[in-house]
């Protein structure tokens, strides 16, 4: 009788799963269909375009100071201090891209978050509210965690999804 009795118990936990309804979904081609989504990146382009094309003249100032110091370097009468300066300065110039590219690269980054976000929000909600309808116990999405394999009782939700958000 014990013995039936642990088995009934270590098995309670399986059963209930059985009785689990997991439901899927993809944001990621819900973001895509979002027409936020292009509005979004219409705010970004003149942004990333101002940081491009200043990178560009901090490029060409660098090309400049690069080329000033090949010829420096090839004159053989020129003292060590000259050349050593000119080295300094394109180290300089060097460290200035660079600190530009990673201040501008967050500064895009941290704009597209904050473009972005009301539409991840919104897709949030709506997959929330699918899976509250489909009574979902827990909806997995596909475009954040691989999932190797689905059995035949999962729900996909991104239709519902997508009809939720006006996407259909």
């Amino acid at each position: 009788m014990k013995k039936i009795l642990v088995i009934a118990m270590a098995l309670l936990p399986l059963m209930m799963m059985a009785q689990a309804r997991i439901g899927i979904v993809n944001s990621q081609q819900l973001f895509d269909l979002m027409p936020e989504k292009a509005d979004a990146e219409a705010k970004l382009k003149p942004l990333s375009d101002k940081y491009h094309a200043e990178y560009e003249l901090l490029q060409r100032e660098f090309d400049k100071k690069y080329a000033d110091y090949q010829t420096v370097a090839a004159d053989a009468s020129m003292p060590e201090a000259i050349k050593e300066r000119r080295v300094h300065e394109l180290q300089e110039s060097d460290k200035k891209m660079r600190d530009f590219e990673r201040r501008a690269a967050d500064d895009i980054a941290a704009q597209r978050v904050a473009l972005t976000k009301p539409i991840a929000d919104k897709i949030q909600a709506a997959i929330r509210q699918a899976g509250e309808q489909g009574a979902m116990d827990v909806v997995f999405d596909t475009a954040v965690t691989p999932i190797a394999y689905t059995g035949p009782n999962t729900v996909d939700i991104t239709p519902i999804v997508k009809r939720l958000l006006g996407l259909e």
